[in-house]
């Protein structure tokens, strides 16, 4: 393998455990956003204050606004330091600046900076003109309904049936709380009857566009089969009487993978060699041996820690310096 001496490139973490943190994180953030939206809409109606005394409800309903903000944070944190995520600091503060679902994760990004100047105004409640405050309370309203859009247009699990449902019922009880606030009192089941058309149609037009135009078709996860691009570097340390030549980079494409291939060399034959594959973002590790070189790639063969042996191909296209140009990656069992 034809190389040049160069630095690597280091990632924060591509440990799985980030990534289901973050996906945790905003699934949750948004039963509580759907939660003080609900607390909130039914505060103001006189059967429900009757039942709980007033400051109870609105110390549940503040302590609730708390939680969303410290999900909502660690939600937005932990996709900020997983560097294999397709996200930079400025994509997830600025809206329309991501190249992943601009227009849905630009939604996210809106909802939680209204969110954070509701939590303002909250702050300084006692300052404000109450009729300003109530009024600018009214953008929970557009807080949930950007982050419900944000959800099923930019989430990975959006067409997972268990998440569809939670989204369902979420949408079915907030729709339900806001048309109950809303209607003049009328005949009972005439009334009961227009908020039960009223939540259906919601939840009917949610799982149209979930399993519709929005529908996620999900990668593979650890890909027994693929082909994708290969980015990444050989370095090479030579010696007098031994050297170690190293590959590392990470793949693109249909399985997102890191791979590296150390040899260990010695005048005229190849000594030793180690071969690791990562699997993204599970984690998965296939480890194993370097079975022949090229003059522009190698070849390998390794096993994961279920028992899968997989074989992999590497080639790419000769260059003057140590990065890879053209590179290809063939895995198959």
């Amino acid at each position: 393998m034809a190389s040049e001496p160069a630095r690597t490139r280091m990632h924060l973490t591509s440990s799985p455990i980030d990534w289901y943190t973050a996906r945790a994180a905003g699934v949750i953030a948004y039963l509580l956003i759907s939660f003080v939206l609900v607390l909130g809409t039914t505060m103001a109606r006189k059967a429900t204050v009757r039942r709980w005394p007033k400051f109870a409800i609105e110390e549940i309903h503040r302590f609730a606004g708390l939680l969303v903000g410290a999900f909502v944070t660690i939600h937005v944190l932990t996709i900020a330091i997983d560097a294999w995520l397709p996200f930079s600091i400025a994509s997830i503060a600025i809206p329309l600046l991501s190249r992943y679902r601009p227009v849905w994760v630009a939604l996210g990004i809106v909802a939680a900076e209204l969110m954070l100047a509701l939590a303002i105004t909250n702050h300084y409640r006692d300052r404000l003109p109450y009729r300003f405050w109530r009024r600018a309370h009214y953008l929970n309203f557009a807080v949930w309904t950007a982050a419900t859009l944000h959800g099923i247009g930019s989430g990975t699990d959006r067409s997972s049936p268990w998440l569809l449902a939670v989204y369902s019922v979420a949408v079915a009880i907030v729709v339900l709380a806001i048309t109950l606030r809303l209607l003049p009192e009328a005949h009972r089941g005439v009334r009961a009857a227009f908020v039960a058309v009223a939540a259906l149609a919601s939840v009917v037009v949610l799982l149209g566009l979930a399993l519709g135009p929005l529908r996620f078709q999900p990668k593979p996860w650890n890909a027994s089969a693929f082909t994708g691009t290969l980015k990444g570097q050989v370095l090479r340390d030579l010696g007098v009487s031994q050297g170690i030549i190293s590959m590392a980079g990470a793949s693109e494409g249909r399985q997102r993978t890191l791979v590296r291939a150390d040899l260990l060399i010695k005048p005229g034959r190849v000594e030793d060699t180690t071969f690791q594959m990562e699997f993204l973002p599970s984690g998965q590790l296939c480890r194993g041996r370097v079975t022949k070189i090229h003059q522009y790639g190698f070849e390998a063969r390794c096993r994961t820690a279920d028992g899968v042996l997989r074989y992999v191909q590497t080639e790419w296209q000769p260059g003057e310096s140590s990065q890879l140009t053209g590179g290809v990656i063939r895995v198959h069992t």
